[in-house]
């Protein structure tokens, strides 16, 4: 239930991610943000809190993500704070097992031929989460108000990455995707998957994006330099110029 204690937190992220670039050392960097917060009068409990959800995104991020020491140059490359967040939410989609099947059954009914609308009620989610197990076959068995701070905490973070548009509002969309985080997204999928990677792109699913929407996403992506069509096997298909993500972790797209 880490979700409840911190949501995406995108500023405090990428503050941890700069200080793991500039000290390359989990423990130089946990010292530095202690010392950060008491001179902030933050309050120990909530810090370490934060630092410990946060760093654990990073610590276990897969190889398959760019790397939390070429994060900062990655964020820097992103044109707003939509943008960033929704690269630091695979970061949390792919650390946290509660939020990935949840985002996994979204993915799912979205991907049906008359897809049910987004819908991150605390109705629709806890019914989400009551068909969830642990890998012991433990069902899912929080308190009442515990499983409605995680609807919370998980609505939070859809408005951070522009599927729900306020506070208010339960029901989204599909969110639109800047350069970089379609990079990632790109990159992820395309790591994730095998040779058939494009037709069922775990990064592009994560955030949401139809299957309608992919083509486009595609020719965007090989307008870039870091993306191309190649004809193998009688057909198109789509691959990276370089390693995935060289484009953005090397100072610029």
């Amino acid at each position: 239930m880490d979700l409840t204690m911190c949501g995406l937190l995108p500023d405090r992220a990428e503050e941890i991610a700069r200080l793991y670039r500039e000290h390359g050392n989990w423990n130089q960097v946990k010292e530095i943000w202690f010392e950060e917060r008491r001179a902030n009068r933050s309050t120990k409990g909530s810090s370490q809190k934060i630092y410990r959800v946060l760093s654990s995104r990073f610590k276990n991020a897969p190889a398959t993500l760019p790397n939390p020491s070429q994060l900062p140059t990655v964020l820097d490359t992103c044109s707003s704070s939509r943008d960033k967040a929704q690269v630091l939410y695979l970061y949390l989609v792919a650390d946290d097992a509660l939020v990935r099947y949840a985002v996994h059954e979204y993915a799912r009914r979205l991907a049906e031929d008359f897809p049910e609308p987004l819908d991150f009620s605390n109705e629709t989610l806890t019914s989400v989460l009551n068909q969830f197990e642990y890998t012991d076959e433990t069902p899912f068995d929080y308190a009442d108000s515990t499983t409605e701070r995680w609807c919370e905490g998980l609505r939070s973070v859809m408005r951070e990455i522009g599927v729900l548009e306020n506070q208010q509002t339960v029901v989204g969309n599909p969110p639109s995707l800047g350069e970089t985080p379609l990079l990632v997204a790109m990159g992820y999928s395309y790591e994730e998957g095998d040779e058939e990677w494009f037709e069922s792109p775990t990064g592009l699913q994560y955030l949401f994006q139809p299957s309608a929407r992919w083509e486009e996403l595609y020719n965007r992506a090989a307008e870039t330099e870091a993306w191309e069509f190649v004809e193998l096997h009688g057909s198109l298909q789509l691959w990276p110029t370089d390693e995935p993500y060289s484009s953005i972790t090397s100072g610029g797209i």
